[in-house]
């Protein structure tokens, strides 16, 4: 015996930071130590498991095999050949396993002690930025410690059943199985109280399907998990199958009611916390499958070591904030998409008269914009903070974009962000057939005509009503509406020779932002019924009378998401560089048709001869490649949330692109203004269809 620990002492990992090798740490396996020591014995025989094996360490067979499990063969190999060794080691474990509770690990391990999103959040950062003790009662706090690598799961998953039979020989007795069975048993009985607190709460309840809670499945499942603890206590087998039966059976009509909340909330509206809640009930409902197989199975090792293996592998998802984020969220971006896709086909024009009343509107919206582009000037001449002059500035903006929504005119850098979510919808079957290619290639053209419109209408009224007024200003007071000084100021910030380009793609973000806070309000509204209450609560109905209190709601309804997006942008544009100058970030904001409108009002100040500067020109070259850099960069940053959150991978991208070029060649024109022939050919797919 001396030699082979002898001969084990040699066999060294190549890492010199580990404790030791296999024979010390057989040696140290001490069942009367202290519960910290005891505990840290586990971990550190966890890490000699993952320790990397040296090309002399490799046996002969089962050269494929994880290093982890060839440690373990060796383990168990040396504990079958000194039985005082594999005496001390099961001693030891069952002193870890028989002192702590196992429902912790079975129960409670990988699901939130809270309800709520946050809370949720604030646990993994916890769990991320604070060290955890050995020094534990907590059977799940020590399953982290010691099943904490990446890829613990796997070789949990490579054991054969050859070794897993050695292991349950070596480590488990009878009084071992029955205590592992009880633990199953109440682990189950905690799971269904939790589903049916979680179901049955008041967050929960009203959005589950009424028909499906017809016959009380969730306090059928509770009940069925006590008696089944009363089959296992009385011995009766039979009676135990019956009840795993029936305990299958209610998981799957549960499983199906707390299905029914995703529909409610599709339809009326996405809670981040109701989301979370009904995934961790679904996690709950896998859990108690889990352990029922690990109860019903005559030869239960492989339902163990699956559990095993799944829970090692929730280890890195209870760590990981991505994934909390990604998952939770997804819906909630969805729903914000489909919003966003719903605003977004109204600024989407597909025949000529569709296209002049986007320009005709667009030029509208450039009249108001033209108006802002002189009051931004008077606010800054006002000589406030930069706090207050930022304020202002957004809310002169805020009310401008606002007051073009309410006249049905139109801003053509909103339509982007809106527009996108509207094409990640065409491309759900863009792979189904050609057919769908070309519808697909349609909407890309429509898109960038109604997108020039609304730039040309734009730009075709605000230079023009800005170099007006100007001019009326000369009539008038024989003095223009902006010095000098600040005419020059404006062209030295506009010019493309400056950063002009980088504050235009970031115009873009904040484009994009606005679209998703138009989105995330109008969910809020529509979630806690807002349009309801404005025309039912007797205090709204008593102040407006009943017909006004109707028309409001239905007024509201369909414009909450344009003010959201409206207000947001406004105060986004007049209150982010100020807070970013604050912090010492030189970022500016560059609106197409507010740069065009300040361009055109430095003209009216300084005169024709203007027209001589080369400045000049270079603010005019700016202003076509601010216009395209607002667009690209928040449609793009919406399609891809479009495309994320309908867990769209676009496969048929090389066909997609080459439908593009085609339609290039053969009609560049219709990506400019709409063509008979093109027109002629959309509608011929469409009655296909």
């Amino acid at each position: 015996m001396k030699g082979l620990l002898q001969t084990l002492r040699d066999w060294r990992s190549p890492s010199p930071s580990t404790d030791g090798d296999l024979g010390t740490l057989l040696e140290a396996a001490d069942a009367r130590a202290p519960r910290p020591e005891r505990h840290l014995w586990l971990i550190r025989l966890a890490e000699w498991l993952r320790r990397p094996l040296g090309r002399q360490d490799t046996p002969a067979d089962s050269t494929s095999d994880p290093a982890p499990l060839r440690r373990l063969r060796l383990m168990l190999d040396v504990l079958e050949a000194h039985p005082e060794h594999a005496r001390r080691v099961r001693t030891l474990l069952q002193s870890i396993f028989g002192t702590l509770d196992a429902t912790t690990l079975l129960a409670d391990f990988g699901f939130s002690p809270r309800s709520g999103f946050s809370s949720e959040l604030v646990e993994r950062l916890r769990t991320r930025l604070l060290p955890a003790t050995p020094d534990t009662g907590d059977l799940g706090q020590l399953f982290q410690m010691v099943l904490h690598d990446a890829g613990d799961a796997a070789w949990l998953e490579a054991i054969d059943e050859a070794t897993l039979k050695r292991l349950g020989a070596l480590l488990l007795d009878e009084p071992q199985t029955r205590h592992w069975r009880g633990a199953l048993i109440d682990s189950v009985q905690m799971l269904a109280s939790q589903i049916r607190a979680v179901a049955l709460s008041a967050a929960i309840r009203p959005r589950l399907d009424p028909a499906l809670l017809a016959d009380r499945p969730f306090f059928q499942l509770a009940q069925s998990a006590a008696q089944l603890a009363e089959a296992e206590a009385a011995g009766d087998g039979g009676a135990q199958l019956q009840q795993i039966r029936y305990l299958r059976a209610l998981l799957s009509t549960c499983r199906r009611a707390i299905d029914s909340v995703r529909e409610h909330l599709e339809e009326h509206g996405v809670s981040v916390d109701i989301v979370f809640q009904v995934e961790q009930v679904h996690e709950r409902i896998d859990r108690i499958e889990a352990l029922l197989g690990c109860l019903a199975s005559p030869a239960p090792a492989r339902d163990w070591q699956w559990l095993l293996a799944q829970l090692a592998r929730g280890v890195q998802g209870r760590r990981s904030l991505g994934r909390l984020f990604s998952h939770h969220y997804s819906m909630l971006a969805r729903k914000v998409a489909e919003r966003s896709a719903a605003t977004g086909e109204h600024y989407i024009t597909r025949n000529r008269a569709e296209w002049l009343d986007m320009l005709l509107r667009a030029c509208g919206g450039g009249l108001v914009i033209a108006g802002t582009t002189l009051m931004k000037f008077a606010i800054g001449a006002l000589g406030l903070s930069a706090f207050w002059g930022g304020f202002w500035a957004g809310m002169n903006y805020a009310v401008s974009f606002v007051m073009v929504q309410l006249l049905h005119w139109t801003v053509a850098t909103k339509q982007p962000a809106m527009t996108a979510p509207a094409m990640a919808a065409r491309l759900e079957h863009v792979g189904d057939s050609d057919a769908a290619i070309e519808d697909f290639v349609d909407e890309v053209a429509h898109l960038l005509r109604s997108q020039i419109a609304g730039i040309i209408g734009n730009l075709m009224t605000v230079m023009p009503v800005v170099v007006l007024l100007q001019a009326m200003a000369w009539l008038v007071q024989d003095a223009p509406l902006i010095a000098d000084r600040t005419a020059h100021y404006a062209l030295h910030n506009l010019t493309l020779l400056g950063p002009t380009l980088g504050f235009a793609a970031f115009t873009g973000v904040l484009l994009f932002a606005s679209s998703l806070i138009a989105g995330w309000v109008e969910n809020a509204f529509v979630f806690h019924r807002i349009d309801s209450a404005i025309a039912w609560n007797p205090g709204f109905v008593r102040w407006l009378g009943p017909e006004r209190a109707q028309r409001w709601s239905r007024w509201w309804r369909a414009n909450i998401s344009g003010i959201a997006a409206n207000v947001s942008l406004g105060l986004m544009l007049g209150i982010v560089p100020v807070l970013a100058a604050f912090f010492g970030l030189p970022i500016e904001v560059r609106h197409v048709t507010l740069s065009a409108g300040q361009i055109a009002a430095a003209l009216g100040t300084l005169g024709v001869q203007v027209l001589q500067e080369p400045g000049f020109w270079w603010c005019v070259a700016a202003i076509p490649l601010t216009g395209m850099l607002n667009v690209l960069v928040s449609f793009l940053l919406a399609f891809r949330l479009a495309l994320r959150s309908r867990g769209l991978k676009v496969r048929e991208r090389s066909r997609i692109h080459a439908a593009l070029r085609r339609r290039l060649r053969q009609a560049p024109a219709s990506f400019l203004w709409p063509t008979a022939q093109v027109e002629q050919a959309a509608a011929g797919r469409v009655s296909d269809h």
